[in-house]
């Protein structure tokens, strides 16, 4: 494992270069230029094949869950395995100490297969099965407190989901605000109509272990057509499921045979829908701080926000 160290740092210097980079001797590394958040790279080390990743400078513009959430994976990684069949790699180091490169980083073991984004031919209903089979076993994994609970610390843990999915709503809000993207006015509305539609997510739900980014470049696939991977974890939440159903929704994963694989139907009461609602909005206005305040897009970003006001409109 020292061996790859130094690599690490020429790594870090080279986080952008678009593909190989000799860092040692023995050491080849390749950039993984799919990456949108932390800067990846394959390593191969002797024949042993690994994932390098490196987290954002600290300068980088974040959600208010997003700062130092690499923090929370090495955790959560040991807790699947453990206790879950989902395939997750094991991570070999995590460092957060800053004393080799400027940044949190972590090396760990690379899975077979390639993103589902990427590949042809493969039975996509089979891999939504077996991706239903696995958030169900994750989803069983529950916590007495709600939120974002990572070593991250990005919010206090709540002991009720509304109480939790309350303080993230306008913890989104409120960095929405400092891109320049909605007003006072307009953020005031925001937080007023989840007021009006509180009482809705106030009722008993566990905290359960939410992924938040599953979609087709984080689903890895063998050569039979398997799931041979779940990756990035570092979003997760601990919360209702029923908001991670919305960013399935989001990314085309819920079909009939994610929820065969899953094994129970969602709800279809007019409060779930008002609730998937909001869980479609907060998924789909981070977009608004991702385009503007990291892609330095404005058209887009208020793009994005034409979206989240249109759904208001209609939906609410």
């Amino acid at each position: 494992m020292r061996s790859v160290l130094p690599a690490i740092a020429s790594a870090h210097s080279a986080a952008h270069e678009p593909a190989h980079e000799p860092a040692h001797s023995d050491i080849r590394l390749q950039a993984i230029t799919t990456g949108k958040f932390n800067s990846s790279f394959y390593v191969c080390n002797a024949g042993e094949e690994l994932v390098l990743r490196i987290a954002p400078p600290k300068e980088q513009v974040f959600l208010f869950y997003e700062r130092d959430m690499m923090r929370q994976e090495p955790p959560l990684h040991a807790l699947l395995q453990k206790h879950t069949q989902v395939p997750v790699a094991t991570i070999l180091l995590f460092d957060d100490t800053h004393s080799l490169i400027d940044r949190d980083f972590m090396l760990m073991q690379r899975l077979p297969g390639r993103p589902l984004s990427s590949v042809s031919g493969v039975d996509v209903a089979k891999v939504l099965y077996q991706v239903g089979q696995y958030l169900a076993q994750a989803h069983a994994l529950t916590r007495e407190r709600h939120g974002y609970l990572g070593a991250h610390h990005p919010m206090e843990p709540q002991t009720t989901w509304v109480q939790a999915f309350e303080v993230m709503w306008n913890k989104l809000l409120d960095d929405i605000v400092s891109v320049g993207h909605y007003d006072a006015r307009e953020s005031e509305q925001m937080r007023n109509l989840f007021q009006t539609y509180r009482e809705m997510f106030d009722r008993p739900v566990q905290a359960s272990l939410l992924h938040m980014d599953v979609w087709a470049q984080n689903i890895l696939v063998d050569e039979r057509g398997n799931v041979s991977g779940l990756l990035d974890w570092d979003r997760a939440l601990w919360g209702d499921p029923e908001i991670e159903f919305a960013v399935l929704d989001y990314c085309g994963i819920s079909e009939p045979a994610f929820w065969e694989g899953y094994g129970k139907q969602r709800d279809k009461s007019p409060e779930a829908e008002v609730r998937r609602v909001f869980y479609l909005l907060y998924e789909l206005q981070k977009y608004i701080v991702i385009e503007q305040g990291r892609k330095h897009n404005t058209s887009g970003a208020h793009r994005y926000k034409e979206q989240a006001m249109q759904i208001v409109r209609q939906a609410l």
